[in-house]
């Protein structure tokens, strides 16, 4: 299964107040694994990017006056995600602009039927808890001294480990050796195999055994039971 997880940077909190996209980032995984696809892209928003913004992000004006604009990279950035499922931290957020660049270039808004919100799953399965993504990394030991600032590659590359988490983490011993590390494999390989176990009949067995025989012994040479083991083996 194929899903895309997804994160942006912006100049504000709301489009309609004006706010723009600067910034997405975004990987392919694969049946929850990483395929090393990425698509990465860093915007000329049009506008200035408040002191706020730019405390979280760490992206100023300065910086992005000569990145490409959101209409020359919206093809790319359709291509890549395709008709896939989007997997997006705090999904509302990320989408709202989304759709809101795509309608100043008069393109369909992406509905929200396709989207995963990591929150939304977060809040069910820890009710009460905190659920921003750096508190679903403390919970599930998951190494954030990256994050320093938000970033929208790096946050969307830790959340596929937060994701996987929260569907319930990744069983790799169950994959019996499919898609192991050379390393790994090894370790798989190197494991002896023993023999057969050796069957040994028990006290009861033996003496049941015995009195067959004794049994047999009784009616004779001419038994048929004698008469068969006479016979030679078949070449």
């Amino acid at each position: 299964m194929r899903e895309i997880v997804l994160d942006t940077e912006t100049t504000g909190l709301d489009p309609a107040d004006g706010h723009r996209v600067l910034e997405i980032g975004a990987v392919e995984i694969l049946h929850q694994s990483l395929t090393g696809k990425v698509f990465h892209v860093l915007i000329n928003p049009e506008r200035d990017v408040p002191q706020d913004a730019v405390r979280v992000h760490g992206h100023n004006f300065a910086v992005l006056k000569d990145k490409p604009v959101f209409a020359s990279v919206v093809e790319d950035f359709l291509a890549f995600i395709g008709d896939s499922k989007l997997v997006i931290h705090n999904a509302e957020f990320d989408m709202r602009f989304v759709n809101a660049e795509l309608a100043r270039l008069g393109l369909a808004a992406i509905g929200m039927d396709r989207v995963v919100d990591t929150l939304a799953l977060a809040r069910k399965r820890h009710p009460g808890a905190p659920a921003s993504l750096d508190a679903l990394c403390d919970r599930y030991r998951i190494d954030r001294s990256r994050r320093v600032r938000h970033g929208a590659l790096l946050d969307a590359e830790i959340l596929v480990e937060v994701y996987c988490e929260l569907t319930g983490g990744r069983q790799r011993s169950l994959v019996f050796g499919e898609g192991l590390g050379d390393a790994e494999a090894r370790v798989v390989a190197a494991i002896p195999r023993s023999g057969p176990r050796p069957v040994r009949a028990s006290p009861v067995e033996r003496s049941e055994t015995n009195a067959h025989l004794r049994y047999i012994e009784s009616l004779g040479p001419d038994a048929i039971w004698f008469r068969y083991l006479a016979q030679p083996a078949p070449a």
